[in-house]
């Protein structure tokens, strides 16, 4: 091989060897080319394992306290209290009014007959004994309860039957049942009377029923 050919081949390989070295250079063993779906660019918008994306807080749920709500607490029908412990109750007034009341029987206390003669109520009551059971209402609820009525309690004697009822219409001084007074708010009180008979002086009206909603007669809450 002569001197020009020889100067050729020899610039031809060093040639390839630099292409060669160049493509080492670019893409090594250990080298990977750049990925937009590779772990290290997705891995921070990625929710973390057990959790939405879109979760909500919960909704509470009813509270006692709430207007119409019951509770574990409430009272419950059939269930004898004492004399001045209260009942934590629902109460409802005509078909609008809902809210929540505690009501206690504080005293039954016994009348004169002759108490009864403002009422003209004639042979109804003759030879009968009044009792007069008063209690407290306390508004417990968020519902304003003014203008309400808390009736719906009956006196009974020693045996557990049922005392008469003497329905009052009008102003009657020993026992007023009014109805609770304007901004009858949430912690509120009031007082509630309701006349009961014994059937003579021997028996006496020994404790006290409230059988309004959601009880019935005979299943309601019972002071004694």
């Amino acid at each position: 091989m002569n001197a020009i050919n020889t100067r050729k081949a020899a610039l031809r390989l060093s040639g390839l060897l630099a292409i060669g070295a160049l493509a080492l250079t670019a893409c090594g063993p250990d080298d990977k080319p750049a990925d937009a779906s590779s772990p290290s660019s997705s891995s921070s918008s990625k929710p973390a394992a057990g959790a939405s994306a879109n979760a909500t807080a919960p909704t509470g749920a009813n509270t006692p306290g709430n207007s119409g709500d019951t509770n574990s607490g409430d009272a419950q029908a059939g269930q004898t209290l004492k004399m001045g412990q209260a009942a934590h109750l629902p109460f409802s007034y005509g078909t609008t009014t809902k809210g929540r009341i505690d009501l206690a029987v504080t005293s039954i206390e016994q009348g004169n007959p002759a108490d009864l003669a403002s009422l003209n109520l004639g042979d109804q009551v003759k030879g009968k004994v009044p009792y007069y059971i008063r209690y407290t209402i306390t508004n417990t609820g968020n519902t304003d309860l003014a203008y309400s009525t808390v009736g719906h309690m009956k006196g009974l004697l020693p045996d557990g039957t049922e005392a008469q009822d003497v329905m009052v219409i009008g102003d009657f001084d020993k026992c007023k049942r009014e109805d609770l007074p304007s901004g009858f708010t949430q912690g509120k009180t009031a007082q509630g009377c309701a006349v009961s008979l014994a059937p003579s002086s021997s028996v006496k009206v020994a404790a006290a029923e409230y059988w309004g909603e959601p009880f019935t007669l005979g299943k309601g809450i019972t002071w004694k």
